[in-house]
């Protein structure tokens, strides 16, 4: 299995859209190089991203 994919093998392979994986990988930094991306980055930063972003804190506003 490859690990330096497309957007779209990536997005393929992670049942997402490819404009989805390329804003991923803008949001978290994560880079593309000659149109491919690291699979086992992106999915560890993912990981990370999605466990932070449910352990911040609710910001809506209780009265």
């Amino acid at each position: 299995m490859a690990n330096h994919l497309t957007p779209a093998e990536l997005a393929d392979q992670l049942k997402m859209q490819r404009q989805e994986v390329i804003g991923k990988c803008v949001e978290m930094g994560v880079p593309i190089f000659h149109g491919r991306i690291d699979r086992t980055l992106f999915e560890m930063s993912l990981r990370s991203y999605r466990a932070q972003g449910s352990l911040q804190p609710s910001t809506a506003i209780r009265h």
